[in-house]
Parts: C-alpha cells; sequence; structure tokens
C-alpha cells in the first residue's frame, strides 16, 4: 500500500465516521467508564495466575521471586506506557526495541567519552571520573529518543506514511546505527552511580526500576484521565477527521505521542543498560512484539480510541508472571517463544472481536 493509498483511505474513513464532537466526548467517556470493568477482569486472570503457578513451584511464592518478577518486566513495562499512548491515538511505534539497544549504547559512550566504542570491553569507575557527568548523559540520551519519536512523527505525519511501514523501516535504521556505533561490540559499564538506575534498592529492598515504573505509570495515568492531553489522545484514537473539525491540532498532538514514546523506550534502555552493567547493541531485540502484545493484552485496540495505563500494567504482569513461572518450571524458553506468540494472538483476536473485526 502506497502512502497516498495509505492517506486516501484514512480520509474516507474518517468521513464515514463523522460524528458530532459532543457525541464523540460522550463515546469517550463511556469508554473509560467501562475500563474499569475490564481491568478487573485482568486482575482477576493474573491473580489466578499467581496462585496456579504457586501451587506448580514452591520458589514462586515468595518476596524474593516477587521482586525478580517486578524487575524483569520494569523495561517492558516502562516501554510500554508510550506504546499506550500511541495506540490509543490511532498509531504503532515498532522502533522500541531498537530505541531501547540504541540508548544503551549512547550512553555507554558518552559515559566513556569515546564516540566510538569499538573494541573497549570494560572501565571501572575510576576510569570514568573525569567523562561525561551521569545526569547530563542520561538527559542527552532522553533527548536522542525524543528526537527518534519526533523523527518516527514527521514519517507519519508529514510524510503521510503509514505507521506500520515507517516505524518497521526506523526500526531496522535505529538497530543498524547502534550496531554502528558501537562496531557491533558489547562493552560494560561499571559505575556504581550508574548502577543505582537499574541495580539499585530502596527501602525495603524495593529495586528501584520498580519504583521508577510505579512512578511513571501513576503519572501517565493522572494526565491521561485529568488532562487535555488525556482527551486529545482518545478523541484523535477514536476519530481524527472528528477531532480536527473540533478544533484540536491533530498533527501536534500525534507528535507529543511519538516523542513521549521516544522518551520512555529511552528510559527503558538506559535501565536496562544499568541493569547489563553494559551496552548491548542487541539489547531490546524483539522487545517490541512484547510490548504490543502486553499493551494490547491491556485492552488497548489496534484501531485507537480504545486503552489505558492501568490494563497495560496489568498486561505486562500477566506476561512476566508467565515468563518466570515458565522458567521456574524449567519449560525451555523455546516454548516460551511459543506461548509469548499465543499470547499475542490471542490479545489481537479479542480486540478484533470487541471492536467488531477485521475490515
Amino acid at each position: 500500500m502506497t502512502s497516498h493509498d495509505y492517506t486516501a483511505d484514512t480520509e474516507r474513513f474518517g468521513k464515514r465516521k463523522q460524528r458530532d464532537p459532543s457525541d464523540q466526548n460522550r463515546r469517550i467517556s463511556r469508554m473509560r467508564s467501562i475500563v474499569s470493568v475490564r481491568d478487573l477482569t485482568l486482575l482477576a486472570a493474573w491473580i489466578i495466575l499467581v496462585l496456579t503457578f504457586s501451587q506448580l513451584s514452591p520458589h514462586f511464592w515468595s518476596l524474593a521471586n516477587a521482586r525478580n518478577i517486578g524487575q524483569a518486566v520494569a523495561v517492558i513495562g516502562i516501554t510500554a506506557v508510550g506504546a499506550t499512548l500511541v495506540l490509543v491515538s490511532g498509531g504503532i511505534d515498532l522502533t522500541v526495541g531498537s530505541v531501547i539497544g540504541f540508548s544503551g549504547v549512547l550512553v555507554g559512550a558518552l559515559l566513556t567519552g569515546k564516540l566510538q566504542l569499538g573494541h573497549i570491553t570494560s572501565l571501572t569507575g575510576d576510569e570514568l571520573a573525569g567523562q561525561m557527568a551521569i545526569p547530563l548523559a542520561v538527559a542527552l540520551v532522553l533527548l536522542a529518543g525524543a528526537a527518534l519519536g519526533a523523527f518516527n512523527a514527521t514519517l507519519i505525519v508529514n510524510g503521510r506514511i503509514n505507521p506500520l511501514i515507517a516505524t518497521l523501516g526506523m526500526m531496522s535504521v535505529i538497530r543498524g546505527f547502534a550496531y554502528v556505533y558501537s562496531d557491533g561490540v558489547s562493552h560494560g559499564i561499571v559505575s556504581e552511580s550508574f548502577e543505582f538506575l537499574g541495580r539499585g534498592r530502596l527501602a525495603f529492598g524495593i529495586p528501584v526500576p520498580i519504583v521508577t515504573m510505579l512512578l511513571i505509570y501513576g503519572l501517565v495515568w493522572f494526565v491521561m484521565r485529568y488532562t487535555n492531553l488525556g482527551n486529545y489522545v482518545y478523541a484523535i484514537g477514536d476519530n481524527a477527521q472528528a477531532s480536527r473539525l473540533a478544533g484540536v491540532n491533530v498533527k501536534l498532538w500525534r507528535y507529543v505521542v511519538y516523542i513521549l514514546g521516544g522518551i520512555f523506550a529511552s528510559l527503558a534502555g538506559l535501565i536496562s543498560a544499568s541493569m547489563m552493567g553494559a551496552a548491548l547493541p542487541r539489547a531490546g531485540m524483539g522487545y517490541e512484539l512484547n510490548v504490543i502484545a502486553a499493551v494490547i493484552l491491556g485492552g488497548a485496540s489496534l484501531k485507537g480510541g480504545i486503552g489505558n495505563v492501568v490494563g497495560t500494567l496489568l498486561g505486562v504482569l500477566i506476561m512476566g508472571t508467565l515468563n518466570n513461572g515458565f522458567t521456574l518450571l524449567n519449560i525451555p524458553a523455546f516454548y516460551q517463544m511459543i506461548a509469548q506468540g499465543l499470547v499475542l494472538i490471542m490479545a489481537v483476536f479479542i480486540d478484533q472481536v470487541r471492536t467488531g473485526g477485521y475490515e
């Protein structure tokens, strides 16, 4: 499908679905009221899953394993926040996994003061002294993530390229830059300050990534529920044409959601690099499918206009619990891949049934 065909189809779809703005507001309000019921259903499913694995494995029901699950899902969970915003607005972003890998490589390069990591294999905290300060490096990486998100939005909004095709192409481009930038070599970073982001512990031994993830979910939940950003994202995803007629700057807000998606993916990349103590160009590979599966499982629709971060968090926890339970039961990783694929298919199938099927 060409970009012209996509644009024409979008315009025809908008005209066909055009509704009065007040009707659209009522529709959005109803969707938000239904969210709690769907979330309770997901919560019940997660509890059943937890109880099942608790019976099957004696090691599952423990505080230490709960921390393991939380820390394991933090990277996917933070990335899924941005993906939720994009999907609710009617878009899609397949670059998130590549942005995770690129962000890890970039922060490694900034902290070492090297533009080309090449064959450097490890730097200690003392060797990092005098190089770029960690807060500044983190800020620059987040800025790079925002820039990548903005470029995606430019291709989609101004270039009028189908979001699936645009982000699929950029997924390869960004991953390629990560490999070129690092010469395909993993690079260890030994720094207590940087390690705290991914491996630090707070009160009661709670890992920093879990707290970071929950704070982000709480903030975005509030924004989506009580601010204009949330209203516009839902409205654009439900009917972009009607939103445009109602005076909403659709192009601007699409830029906003893709930029936020890039920032959250970059933050996840920083946490991932900190957890592993290394800049790995292959980090995040395949994460885009796990993220989309979690978001759709959480109730978001591929057609846009439906979804919320509470459901996304539950979707992330369900997938993380499945992976953890399978590992404790010594189920081979190949079967875990099959399970993840089936979860994605099931989530999309439920979405299609709920929204009226593929047209």
